[in-house]
């Protein structure tokens, strides 16, 4: 198997019949985007693909949207998509490389390792010319049980105690609108702006035509921002899934051990007592 968290269209393609690998449809759209993601899985999904959705497969106990759920819980939902203990799981979406990072996290975060992207997710899986199938089916149950890895996780006190104790760098993946506070948040009831001494780093700025870009010129923006692949670092955006890629993205150069904070900006900026820096 790979030693990088990316599969290309043919190693996958090479593999459509292989009972061993399951393949999740990731696909999530931002708040205010009219598209069901549901609906375009229904339309066109890789053949034997199952729907991985983020917001079915969350805890719905928080008010914070989609947060890891329970053990137990994802362990059941894994099952139903037919995951296996043994099982490699490649996780696409269809915009290319958006919200399948955060599936990826999430069977990480729970101890499934042997968890892939698809390099391009579907737009280049068709534009290769590559089969597509319709409607939905049912996968045979699988055995997968959760082994949760909690230093993927991080919650708002890990962050805070990361800031007081200059612990860990924590970079962001929100637009730089977003960042600084002159853009409003997608989400209502907000504050503008950032984790006081965060990085900014946009997802959208290390893709190009839906898949990261290279790995030298990964690790050129993330040093370009002051980033040492030597230190803690913890990866934040609006709701836990553009941090995902960048927790992808470091992976691809090496750094596999990087941390999500969860709550995210959704729960940051919703807090009354929480910190916030303005500003580049």
């Amino acid at each position: 198997m790979t030693s990088t968290p990316l599969v290309s269209t043919s190693w996958l393609t090479d593999r459509l019949d292989d009972p061993a690998v399951v393949i999740l449809d990731a696909t999530w759209f931002m708040p205010g985007d009219p598209r069901d993601a549901a609906d375009a899985y229904g339309a066109a999904h890789i053949p034997g693909a199952q729907f991985f959705s983020i917001e079915a497969i969350s805890d719905h106990a928080s008010n914070l949207p989609h947060m890891l759920c329970a053990p137990a819980d994802f362990a059941v939902a894994a099952r139903r998509l037919g995951v296996n203990a043994a099982s490699t799981v490649v996780v696409y979406d269809a915009e290319g490389l958006f919200s399948a990072p955060r599936a990826w996290w999430n069977f990480r975060a729970m101890g499934h390792p042997a968890t892939f992207v698809l390099d391009g997710g579907l737009p280049r899986w068709i534009t290769e010319g590559q089969p597509v199938e319709t409607g939905w089916r049912e996968a045979p149950h699988g055995d997968f049980k959760a082994k949760p890895v909690a230093a993927l996780v991080k919650d708002r006190h890990a962050v805070a105690r990361a800031l007081d104790d200059a612990e860990a760098l924590i970079i962001d993946a929100r637009p730089a609108g977003r960042f600084t506070g002159e853009v409003a948040e997608p989400r209502a009831g907000l504050r503008g702006g950032h984790i006081p001494g965060a990085v900014n780093l946009p997802l959208s700025s290390i893709i190009k035509d839906g898949a990261l870009v290279s790995p030298d010129d990964l690790r050129a923006a993330f040093a370009a921002k002051g980033v040492a692949l030597g230190r803690p670092i913890i990866t934040t955006c609006g709701s836990g899934v553009s941090a995902a890629g960048l927790a992808l993205a470091l992976a691809v150069i090496g750094r596999d051990d990087v941390a999500v904070y969860d709550g995210s900006w959704s729960e940051w900026g919703g807090l009354g007592d929480t910190p916030v820096a303005v500003g580049a």
